[in-house]
């Protein structure tokens, strides 16, 4: 097939990029290395026979909200189911009941006491900010549509979300339950909790529970993957699996799209100096060990309400969290590390019984074996849990990166989400989705907006190449 765009790599946002090309006329062939597409979106048996597990991500609020993957739903993506758990998340303590986050703000607030007005004037201002606010956010560079009520709410979310989590849940909140919530979901930025703008990672993941939910795909994250391969298909484009593209002078296109990060980058072309080595300075995250189980029945946990949340932050106090998190920042394990756990059967029952993923962080590229530690702050919640195990299967950063090489160090966030780097990502340009070489650009989780499948990186690669191409004819 003579193609006019070839993308490689179909994590989210390469499949994005791949989809909008052809959509608007262009010839695609998408090459992914694997034997499978998906990326970070990968499904497979990785326990018992039968047993569905999600490779990468799992929860899907991003994949709801974002303003590409909304726009290819709006076009007719079909094959893709979301289920909700009755509950988006749940964080238990040891010595008091699990703070419960419900999709409803108001609800959740309820279940937080003398916090409850603080909660709504902050995850609530989030949600209530909607989707203009989301697209805000995912766009820090633009293109913006002109809504400026959009731009008042980032900048009430800004003045909170550049905060570090540690100081933002101080000032915001008076109870352990409503500071322990919030360092639980900014620990999803892999970041210490003592960080600027950590605070605001916290934030847009409590406002996206109110505002989508935090859904799974049914059926596993593979069937996302597989309904974008198919749209691309059925728009004329070819996807080839089991294809590495080494070096750029391997492809004859005149607009190449790669779904990889600065690493690769660096040994596929030959860059110009400045360029090498602004991609040399770029900081790869912390790396993560995750844990797959298949168990004998749910989770037996110490609170029951917790049986009911997709997503489940172990960790306790804020301040146990921010200590987690500032060891793993400091290159060191901590010996009660911040657990993030995903039980899918709360909301999907076809996935072939009772299936559970985890994972810690960890230093970048460690080989230290955390599977003791993880479940110790299982069972610390939920005892007799290791008695439900029927299987386990662990993957540490080597295991990772060796399954998708973007997982530099088992870095999940395609680097370091930092201040710094959140804009110079992966280098200072108003458009660094687009490289020194005539057609080329990048689009993984190492550009703007970064982590989370969103395929915002995709939307952006895409709608630029369509630009330089309309400006050539």
């Amino acid at each position: 097939m003579s193609a006019d765009a070839v993308v490689v790599g179909s994590g989210p946002n390469g499949l994005v990029a791949a989809v909008l090309l052809a959509r608007a006329g262009r010839k695609v062939l998408l090459l992914e290395a694997a034997e499978r597409f998906g990326g970070g979106l990968r499904s497979g048996e990785l326990t018992l026979p039968g047993r569905v597990h999600d490779l990468g991500a799992t929860v899907m609020a991003m994949a709801l909200a974002s303003p590409a993957f909304r726009e290819l739903r709006e076009q007719g993506l079909k094959g893709v189911e979301f289920a909700h758990p009755p509950v988006a998340a749940a964080h238990p303590l040891d010595d008091r009941p699990a703070v419960l986050v419900h999709r409803d703000a108001r609800r959740t607030a309820e279940g937080l006491g003398r916090d409850a007005g603080a909660w709504l004037a902050t995850a609530g201002a989030t949600a209530r900010g909607g989707f203009p606010l989301v697209g805000l956010l995912l766009k820090p560079l633009g293109p913006w549509d002109p809504a400026p009520r959009a731009f008042a709410s980032a900048a009430r979310f800004g003045l909170a979300g550049v905060l570090p989590a540690t100081t933002l849940a101080r000032r915001a909140f008076r109870t352990v339950e409503a500071r322990a919530v919030l360092a639980g979901m900014a620990a999803h930025s892999m970041l210490d909790l003592r960080a600027p703008i950590s605070g605001g990672y916290g934030l847009l993941l409590a406002g996206l529970a109110h505002l989508v939910g935090w859904p799974l795909v049914r059926g596993g994250s593979q069937e996302l993957a597989d309904a974008l391969v198919a749209e691309l298909r059925s728009l004329g484009g070819e996807a080839v699996t089991g294809h590495r593209v080494r070096r750029l002078a391997e492809l004859d296109a005149p607009t190449v799209v790669l779904d990889v990060t600065p690493r690769q980058l660096l040994a596929m072309a030959d860059l110009p100096p400045g360029y090498r080595r602004a991609l040399q300075r770029f900081r790869y995250g912390p790396g993560v060990f995750k844990l797959d189980w298949a168990l004998d029945g749910p989770v037996p946990w110490r609170d029951p309400a917790v049986a009911e949340a997709g997503t489940v932050h172990l960790g306790g106090t804020l301040e146990e969290i921010a200590l987690s998190e500032a060891e793993t920042a400091a290159g060191r394990h901590s010996p009660r590390p911040y657990v993030l756990l995903v039980q899918p059967y709360a909301a999907d029952p076809t996935r072939g019984g009772h299936t559970l993923w985890a994972y810690c962080h960890v230093p970048n590229g460690s080989p230290v074996d955390m599977t003791d530690a993880i479940e110790t702050q299982i069972e610390r919640y939920a005892p007799g849990f290791r008695d439900r195990v029927l299987a386990r299967h662990a993957m540490g950063p080597a295991e990772l990166e060796a399954a998708n090489p973007n997982l530099v160090g088992g870095d999940v966030g395609g680097g370091m989400a930092s201040l710094t780097q959140f804009l110079r990502r992966p280098v200072w340009s108003p458009a660094p989705w687009r490289t020194p070489l005539p057609g080329v650009f990048l689009c993984s989780a190492s550009t703007p907006p970064g982590a989370a499948v969103h395929g915002m990186g995709g939307w952006q690669a895409a709608r630029l190449a369509l630009k330089d191409q309309a400006r050539s004819r």
